[in-house]
């Protein structure tokens, strides 16, 4: 078929090259001109595993990219909308970027179109999108649309559009719900899994993705519920973290558990520094607002954002327990964007923690594998450098902080890392090592809802002297007794 996506971002050219891949004919267009010069250059603006490979498989081919929303319409059949929505304020999505693509499809009809939302919309918007290009001279019978919501993770956007769990079209007739059964039919047969040079498929992927037919308003709402939910758990299983450090307990024994069970599942149940990115903090208050303005006041979406910012001071207070002063301290920073595996530091909880560390007057080198450059342009201090290795940040700092979950991260030289740092202390906001190696390898260790440990084979009593009375002088400040082992209060949220 042949298909535009409007939007370039994350999601309009993850699926505008899988569109490709599976035997499509694609125009991407956007009105950035300086980023659809480099795409056809071959420069390609995000990090994302295998995105390069199929822009470069299929540029010039069945993928190309224009400035002409215009000419990619009627070059079309199929038009999906995959433009931003950011929050505003009061965290409603805005949608004026979503009104302006539908103005420039409506004023560029020339036969039949099905206009898809890609982006993440509340509910009724596909009643707004059919009234803007009404308004601007479309006429009912040249166009329907639909919803097809993406559920795409930053890192593994690709391989989540070619090995889905399920496809949710929203459409309102039947001839709207074939045509999107046509598009991802390769998908939906298996076919394009055996052809050869097909991007692998993932371990836990399921073998042929559910087709999910349903109405554009269903749709809308499946894909906010879906990340609110997500989000939940994040934020649950962050809740007893903080539990587990109460009771002296283990939340990674504790999450394998509640994992174990299938009606709950394991992913998402990672205790942290709470979720991030572009979606869930957008969504999640997007969701809760759409909510409010149906007259339903669902407040546990306002307990699921209210933890989730917990949990960067949760971490904060334990870097405090772990240095009593922070004052003029040096910190190594590992990981800045808001997961491993990207380079995207939108609401990252990384960065929000060091923004709080400089404003402490801490001195702060940082290392990120993808991130650095994107950080470098949003967050420059006299006290914040970036360095290019773990292990040139850890020289000299008083503390090792890990902050973001990428692999490189989880295999460091615990031995070459202790050498390097003035103090024995690492604090993991990812829970990427188990206690026990990094306490044989000379280091006090923090990390999320597993009790703190001390290193008992440094030789240095002084030190150990140090760590003892910070951890109790942090218990203390706390109203915890130190043989608990918890450095927060009962009543803080992880």
């Amino acid at each position: 078929m042949k298909i535009a996506v409007v939007g370039s971002g994350y999601v309009g050219l993850v699926a505008a090259a899988c569109f490709a891949e599976i035997g499509h004919n694609v125009i991407c267009a956007d009105a950035d001109v300086q980023k659809i010069t480099a795409l056809n250059q071959g420069i390609i603006p995000i990090h994302e595993k295998f995105l390069p490979e199929l822009i470069r498989r299929h540029c010039g081919t069945r993928l190309s990219f224009t400035t002409s929303t215009t000419d990619a319409v009627r070059a079309s059949q199929v038009i999906f909308i995959a433009v931003g929505t950011p929050s505003m304020e009061a965290g409603a999505a805005d949608l004026s970027f979503v009104e302006s693509v539908a103005r420039d499809i409506a004023r560029s009809m020339n036969g039949f179109k099905l206009v898809v939302e890609k982006s993440t919309v509340p509910v009724y918007t596909s009643e707004w999108i059919n009234r803007a290009m009404t308004l601007n001279g479309a006429s009912g019978a040249q166009f329907e649309v639909a919803s097809n919501p993406e559920f795409l993770r930053e890192g593994t956007a690709v391989t989540d559009f070619l090995y889905p769990d399920r496809i949710v079209a929203g459409c309102n007739s039947q001839p709207a719900a074939a045509m999107m059964r046509e598009i991802y039919e390769p998908l939906l047969n298996g076919s394009y899994y055996e052809v050869p040079g097909a991007i692998p498929r993932p371990a836990d992927s399921a073998p042929i993705p559910q087709f999910i037919q349903t109405n554009a308003r269903s749709a809308e709402l499946i894909k906010h519920a879906s990340n609110a939910f997500l989000a939940m758990k994040i934020s649950f299983i962050n809740a007893v973290a903080n539990i587990c450090e109460m009771v002296n307990a283990d939340i990674e024994g504790v999450s394998r558990g509640i994992g174990a069970d299938s009606r709950i599942g394991s992913k998402f149940l990672r205790a942290g520094l709470g979720y991030g990115g572009s979606c869930f903090p957008k969504d999640v208050a997007a969701f809760r607002l759409v909510a409010e303005e149906c007259g339903y006041d669902f407040q546990l979406l306002n307990e699921v954002m209210r933890i989730n910012l917990d949990q960067r001071e949760a971490f904060l207070r334990k870097v405090r327990t772990a240095l009593w002063t922070l004052k003029g301290k040096r910190l190594a920073v590992l990981g800045l964007a808001f997961k491993g595996d990207t380079d995207d530091i939108r609401e990252s909880p990384a960065v929000a923690i060091v923004q709080d560390l400089l404003s402490r007057e801490c001195s702060v080198m940082a290392y990120d594998p993808a991130a650095m450059d994107r950080t470098r342009a949003e967050l420059q201090h006299k006290n914040l450098s970036y360095v290019d290795n773990p292990y040139t940040a850890a020289s000299g700092a008083d503390a090792l902080l890990i902050l973001t979950d990428w692999e490189e991260f989880a295999t460091l030289d615990l031995t070459r890392i202790r050498s390097l740092l003035r103090y024995p202390i690492v604090l993991d906001g990812r829970n990427l090592y188990m206690p026990e190696a990094m306490t044989a390898h000379g280091l006090n260790y923090y990390s999320v809802g597993r009790a703190a440990t001390t290193a008992q084979s440094v030789n240095e009593p002084a030190l150990q002297s140090l760590a003892h009375y910070s951890n109790n002088f942090g218990a203390a400040m706390n109203g915890v007794p130190p043989s608990t082992g918890g450095e927060i209060s009962a009543t803080t949220y992880l």
